[in-house]
């Protein structure tokens, strides 16, 4: 080595030479576990990314150097103020990322004021009550579909079901929620986010003005009248993050779940008695196919040496939950009962509905086996289409076909 030269590598993802692998492509949704590993043989945990055309960042496929981030959140703050001055207002990516004043943008004292709130909104939700809320919401959403002998199981149920199961837990009419949910697709979507952002926003605001003069049981009702006090800002951007992390990720999630259900022989015959449960398939999908592949965004506080790779500051890094739990480094055996993987996030932003969706997942999909034991995919498994988007693992769609059965009775 020569005198006075540094051992360290000063590089940065943001100084690669190279292309950047762009997140958004239809070509990284078709098979993005391929894509993964082009991207540790090439540039090991720390991966030179775009989330949209001009919009750089970090990709974190490494489960050690996740971990470590998600859990530092003084060097790793999730207030992406000082990044989105540059960030066009039209930018797709945009209205997912910037700043909004709730714990899932916030660092320090502000996160630890919209975090309480939230956790306490949401840990006053009756988990018994959430397991009969999904059944007697499922049987009539099969009931439509039943004696057709075909659905499209996205649109079907898995949508339909956890917007409803989601409209009931946070005090929303039918009509607000269909605002609602139109609203959150188009932002995850990146497909007029902006727009999206707008119907979101008024929608939820007409409930906040209901719900401060008429509580209930609900979400919304305990968020306007917890101690932190929260404006009708403050309460809007909590309600909203309840709402992408509840429709989007266990619509996922169902579907996902379904697919590896109908797909692998495992589970196939776990339908007829066999040794894995549905327990057991979402701990698979969680592990490789989380509804949320990459996000737990962060901007360090100033340039960062992660292993032999320097950070700049104030630019997006982005943990990949899917790359990270198939990480080589620790993956090893068999999944079934494995519960370590990274699909709920770590640290202080960790998902705190983690309970809530698990019994909403997990009683979706028994109602619908269930009903439908003898249900199977109506394509190919390769010929199954994939949403674009640089956050999500989602189905477009999920065509089953099945013996045309009579309406279930709602006991």
């Amino acid at each position: 080595m020569s005198a006075g030269r540094c051992p360290v590598a000063h590089g940065s993802p943001f100084d690669t030479a190279g292309p950047r692998i762009p997140l958004h492509s239809a070509e990284f949704a078709a098979d993005p576990h391929r894509i993964y590993r082009e991207m540790r043989s090439r540039h090991g945990s720390l991966v030179p990314i775009e989330l949209s055309p001009g919009v750089p960042a970090t990709l974190v496929i490494g489960y050690q150097d996740a971990v470590r981030i998600l859990n530092d959140p003084e060097h790793f703050p999730a207030d992406p103020r000082a990044w989105q001055k540059n960030i066009p207002e039209d930018s797709p990516v945009r209205p997912m990322m910037e700043w909004y004043p709730n714990a899932l943008r916030n660092s320090g004292t502000a996160h630890a004021r919209y975090r309480s709130a939230s956790t306490t909104s949401i840990d006053a939700i009756d988990l018994h009550d959430v397991h009969a809320m999904v059944e007697r919401i499922a049987i009539p959403l099969i009931n439509t579909f039943c004696q057709a002998g075909s659905a499209d199981l996205v649109t079907q149920y898995a949508f339909p079901l956890v917007f409803e199961v989601l409209n009931r837990i946070v005090g929303c009419s039918p009509e607000l929620g269909q605002r609602v949910a139109t609203g959150m697709a188009m932002l995850f979507d990146t497909i007029e986010a902006a727009k999206g952002m707008q119907m979101l926003s008024e929608a939820l605001l007409e409930l906040i003005s209901l719900r401060r003069a008429v509580p209930g049981a609900d979400i919304t009702s305990r968020l306007a009248h917890h101690s932190a006090d929260l404006d009708d800002e403050e309460l809007l951007t909590n309600l909203i993050t309840f709402y992408g992390a509840g429709i989007e990720p266990q619509q996922n999630l169902i579907s996902n779940t379904l697919l590896l259900m109908l797909t692998d022989d495992r589970f196939a015959g776990g339908l007829l008695g066999g040794s894995l449960s549905t327990r057991d398939a979402l701990d698979e999908v969680l592990f490789n196919d989380p509804p949320m592949a990459n996000f737990c965004i962060t901007y360090p506080r100033q340039p960062i040496l992660i292993g032999d790779t320097w950070l700049p500051a104030h630019q997006p890094v982005l943990i990949s939950l899917a790359a990270c739990n198939n990480d080589p480094a620790i993956r090893s055996g068999e999944r079934a009962g494995n519960r370590s993987h990274l699909a709920w996030a770590a640290g202080p932003h960790a998902c705190p509905a983690k309970s809530v969706a698990s019994v909403v997942v997990q009683e979706a999909i028994d109602q619908l086996l269930d009903a439908l034991p003898d249900m199977r995919l109506a394509v190919p498994a390769d010929q199954v289409v994939w949403r674009p988007g640089p956050f999500h693992r989602a189905l477009a769609a999920l065509p089953v076909v099945f013996p045309k059965t009579p309406p279930l009775n709602l006991v």
